[in-house]
């Protein structure tokens, strides 16, 4: 029966998950929540933010943040999640790699998947020195996984970062989008960084430029629906 005219619908529930998402900069949550919109209305999101975890890392190496990631896992699974998805490439394959009984994922692992199937010429781009390492990493792991070869190269867009800490996010979207453009013999070039994905739609390259949001959080949808059906 339709609600009486002066009744408001019931409220609109999501069906799975939740799934937390643990952030290194609270710009990555209106990217997500924006995807959820347009692609898992019926998925429940939980945004963790800690930029201290990124910040470490780059100091002293990704290993270091190990327990915090741990702690912070933990809690969020405590508070009910039911699947994690770790948001920055830096502290991926640390959280991987935690268990805390529920699925955790590295958004930038389809991307990886995805570059591999594209060529062996991978490129990977970053603004951060210490996403350059696990990314290689991973790009080299799912190349053996699908048992394609793989010959990675990779660049630092330093002067973006600065000018995605300053909040001109424009400004580093371009600065990633002409290193992108200036890229050549590359099957695929991956965008290391969540902060990086507005520069694909800047490029004008043939070259595939493939960015993690939306494969990423697509894999933790599938996850989460996988969770609920078992």
């Amino acid at each position: 029966m339709a609600p009486a005219p002066d009744q408001d619908p019931a409220p609109f529930r999501p069906r799975f998950g939740p799934v937390a998402l643990l952030h290194t900069s609270p710009a990555h949550v209106p990217v997500f929540d924006a995807l959820r919109d347009a692609d898992h209305p019926d998925l429940e999101l939980r945004h963790l933010v800690d930029e201290e975890l990124l910040a470490r890392a780059r100091r002293e190496g990704p290993d270091a943040v190990a327990d915090q990631v741990r702690t912070l896992l933990a809690s969020a699974v405590a508070d009910g999640a039911r699947v994690v998805l770790c948001t920055c490439s830096t502290i991926g394959a640390v959280a991987e790699r935690t268990d805390v009984g529920v699925p955790v994922l590295r958004v930038d692992r389809p991307t990886a998947a995805a570059a591999v199937a594209a060529g062996p010429r991978v490129v990977v781009l970053a603004t951060v020195a210490s996403t350059l390492g696990p990314t290689l990493a991973l790009v080299e792991e799912e190349a053996r996984r699908a048992g394609l070869p793989v010959e990675v190269r990779t660049a630092l867009v330093d002067d973006a970062w600065v000018l995605f800490e300053a909040g001109d996010t424009d400004g580093c979207a371009r600065a990633v989008a002409d290193a992108a453009d200036a890229v050549a013999d590359a099957d695929a070039i991956v965008l290391a960084q969540v902060s990086m994905t507005a520069a694909g739609r800047l490029t004008t390259t043939p070259v595939p430029v493939l960015s993690s949001p939306r494969p990423g959080l697509a894999a933790a949808a599938d996850a989460a629906r996988g969770v609920c059906a078992g």
